[in-house]
């Protein structure tokens, strides 16, 4: 399912579902700082569903882990296809990367509102600065590239976030 747009003189094809699923539904047009905005709308949608559907704790992480799951093997090749009909190597504009990572963040939080703060703050911190190996997992082709080093930085984020819930109680309830 494609279809062709003409931006000025140069007709440019658009793979829809990659563009749907890199840009998670339009949330990576959101400026500025499309990123946050991915991480922002990945996090209200596991609020909803948390409070929404009064998720247990073991629900709620099988559902992230689906949610994980579903954002890396569709997210690779959305992102290698919108990479490659941009013309850009890593387009801001994908954030199914930040969505994956956003989402690992939040792997075994509490649902409350702390501690999705704390996950997304957390998880923002390091898709920012990107310590190693993420900003090496960068150089990985494509899709993989763009995806992975965010997966990396959600890592990060889960594990602090794990240690703080542990060190300050109020955080884990």
């Amino acid at each position: 399912m494609s279809s062709r747009v003409q931006e000025g003189s140069t007709a440019t094809r658009k793979t829809l579902w990659a563009w749907a699923v890199a840009t998670f539904f339009g949330a990576g047009l959101g400026k500025p700082g499309p990123g946050t905005w991915g991480s922002v709308a990945a996090t209200l949608l596991w609020a909803i569903y948390a409070w929404g559907a009064h998720a247990n704790q073991m629900i709620l992480v099988i559902a992230l882990l689906v949610g994980i799951g579903l954002s890396i093997l569709l997210g690779v090749p959305a992102a290698t296809i919108v990479a490659r009909e941009s013309g850009r190597h890593d387009p801001g504009f994908v954030v199914i990367d930040e969505v994956a990572g956003q989402w690992i963040a939040l792997l075994g939080s509490p649902a409350n509102w702390r501690s999705g703060l704390v996950a997304l703050i957390l998880f923002r911190l390091f898709d920012i600065t990107k310590p190693f190996p993420a900003r090496q997992l960068e150089g990985l082709p494509e899709g993989w590239g763009i995806v992975f080093d965010d997966v990396a930085a959600g890592l990060y984020a889960l594990g602090v976030g794990w240690l703080l819930r542990h060190f300050i109680p109020s955080l884990a309830t």
